[in-house]
């Protein structure tokens, strides 16, 4: 059972982005319940309010993944309205913008409380849940960020270098059991993340500017078509999905090329990644 009718999918960060796009995409697939959270509560009323547009039973909880308690009491709230849990896509993150001399030591600490630590608590929480199942499958999403590291990124390339670590090395370690493990890695995506990226204790207006210049330039997916992605690397149990060209390029790129694809991506992007220098 990779999706079925009987699925439960439980989806983190789901007021907005891909996370709502994944909760519509998996609604419109006709699995049996959805169990979506967000610390965003308005977002995510808005995100239940179009789900009535079908036939789905749907849990909604304001959760604070960097919050262990708060999963806890997520999983739990899951167990006791459906019994039970199929698939697990760990997709709440956050960005923040700032070389490593621009942050504290609190800033990275939020970072990875929430892209790294939520990742850690919803997998390590749920994953008792899920080995009940004949198949299970949990997904976390890391990031073309998660290959590759240009400045100004130091904090959420960290993040995501160990959410891409964590899984990999967790589906190594639960391979021939019934839980699939995948690891996602968008590339460019039409959302609000930069938007709504914390500014490093010393990064400068600027700073933000040119992250959010570099963001309209690499975003050419939109969240529904990443949702898209992701649903079909699911049914197809892809460990590694890849959303967009740009992750294909820069995967690609970086394979060929690991001391080099820094000055061959700057180059190709007209040196925009090296004004964080």
């Amino acid at each position: 059972m990779s999706l079925s009718a009987k699925s439960v999918a439980v989806i983190t960060g789901a007021a907005s982005g891909i996370g709502r796009e994944l909760a519509l995409n998996l609604a419109s697939q006709g699995v049996a319940g959805l169990a979506i959270s967000d610390v965003n509560s308005d977002g995510l009323n808005e995100t239940v309010e179009m789900l009535g547009d079908y036939d789905v039973d749907v849990l909604s909880s304001t959760v604070d993944v960097s919050k262990r308690d708060d999963i806890q009491r997520f999983a739990d709230e899951t167990v006791k309205r459906f019994g039970r849990a199929t698939h697990l896509i760990n997709n709440a993150g956050v960005g923040m913008v700032g070389r490593v001399e621009q942050l504290s030591i609190e800033d990275m600490e939020w970072m990875m409380a929430i892209n790294f630590w939520g990742t850690v608590y919803g997998t390590t929480t749920f994953l008792p849940i899920l080995k009940k199942e004949n198949l299970g499958h949990i997904v976390n999403l890391s990031s073309v960020f998660g290959f590759i590291a240009p400045p100004g990124q130091s904090a959420y390339c960290a993040s995501k270098f160990a959410v891409r670590g964590f899984t990999e090395c967790l589906r190594h370690e639960l391979e021939g059991t019934s839980v699939l493990v995948s690891v996602v890695h968008p590339g460019g995506i039409k959302t609000n993340i930069v938007k709504n990226a914390r500014r490093g204790k010393s990064a400068t207006a600027e700073d933000m500017k040119i992250a959010d210049e570099m963001l309209d330039t690499l975003a050419k997916t939109t969240p529904k078509r990443a949702a898209e992605t992701i649903v079909k690397g699911i049914k197809s149990k892809n460990p590694r999905i890849l959303i967009g060209m740009d992750a294909r390029q820069i995967s690609l790129i970086h394979r060929m090329f690991p001391k080099r694809y820094f000055k061959i991506m700057d180059r190709i992007m007209g040196g925009m990644l090296s004004k964080y220098r």
